[in-house]
């Protein structure tokens, strides 16, 4: 049975979702080892990259013209989708804490309502309306309500540069391929980025540290490059690829909200592989983020308006899918 688009771009989303999940259980040990947070999330970009290096050349099969005709998109992703988004994040860190931190770059799916509303002018349906407020008291839930405190200003609108990085990820990942697959997408964007990280490591602008002993992973001693492997092929590279070709089934206003369920998934894979607690409260917020997903579906897209520019028409139809 042949599958609908928005049928295959929920099940490539459901993969992403849950694959970005899988990295708390497995970057945790390298934290716990001595690793800065810039270095892990330098070497899962990199090792990504280098995992689908294979796979985006077989897609690409000597059609050297698509990385050039597509290289806005490829720059996007791998300088703002990836670098610039991960960069934001951990600069956040320094500043406000995890919980914030995550709430404020997960309000991107918000931040692509918003530009939606603007370019067309033309206010979002009441069930994407609904579906955001459900959404984000989800999100609440999920993450803890302690995220919603005062904290350093600064940190803030690090992370809110976080949130827009997002939201550029999604609509990147939403444009038209002109030929170029999601795997070839994510495994040149990841390679850019991870160059780009390793030259601003360099540079000292984050913490830049790494050991190279064993491990804890899962209660049992590990060589470190162990769960680098599995976060970098799992967490990142079938990730990444999973969710580009997500977004460009559903656009990116769908898929940045089926996108929120990863707090739930990485929830769900620190209770069974670190044994942290899920709190009635998370299962709440899981339930509240499913419905906004719904709610989010249900909205038909409204017929163009007459008077509608056709630039602004096209630009609208990549951030709204």
């Amino acid at each position: 049975m042949k599958l609908s688009p928005t049928s295959a771009g929920l099940a490539a989303a459901f993969v992403s979702v849950v694959s970005f999940g899988t990295s708390g259980p497995f970057v945790k040990p390298l934290l716990t080892a001595g690793w800065s947070p810039a270095a892990a999330v330098t070497a899962r970009v990199l090792v990504a990259g280098l995992v689908l290096l294979p796979f985006t050349l077989a897609a690409l099969r000597g059609r050297w013209e698509l990385l050039w005709r597509g290289r806005w998109r490829v720059l996007g992703m791998g300088l703002i989708g990836v670098a610039f988004t991960q960069l934001a994040y951990f600069a956040a860190l320094q500043r406000i804490p995890v919980a914030t931190a995550l709430l404020v770059e997960f309000l991107a799916p918000l931040l692509l309502v918003g530009v939606t509303w603007v370019l067309t002018r033309r206010r979002p349906g009441l069930s994407v309306l609904a579906g955001s407020v459900l959404a984000v008291g989800g999100l609440v839930l999920v993450i803890g309500p302690g995220a919603v405190q005062a904290v350093d200003p600064v940190g803030l609108l690090i992370a809110f540069g976080a949130a827009i990085g997002c939201a550029a990820y999604f609509v990147i990942a939403a444009r038209p391929s002109e030929g170029l697959s999601p795997v070839a997408l994510a495994g040149s964007g990841l390679l850019l980025a991870g160059v780009v990280l390793l030259l601003t490591g360099a540079t000292g602008l984050l913490p830049f540290t790494a050991t190279f002993g064993e491990v804890p992973l899962l209660g049992s001693p590990a060589p470190w490059w162990v769960p680098l492997l599995v976060v970098g092929v799992i967490s990142t590279a079938v990730a990444y690829a999973s969710g580009i070709a997500a977004s460009n089934l559903l656009g990116s206003r769908l898929a940045s909200f089926v996108g929120l369920l990863e707090v739930v998934s990485a929830s769900v894979f620190a209770w069974l592989l670190l044994g942290e607690e899920l709190s009635p409260l998370q299962l709440a917020g899981g339930a509240l983020i499913l419905g906004g997903i719904a709610a989010v579906r249900a909205e038909r897209p409204a017929p163009p308006a007459d008077q509608t520019p056709a630039s602004t028409s096209v630009t609208a139809s990549a951030v709204s899918g």
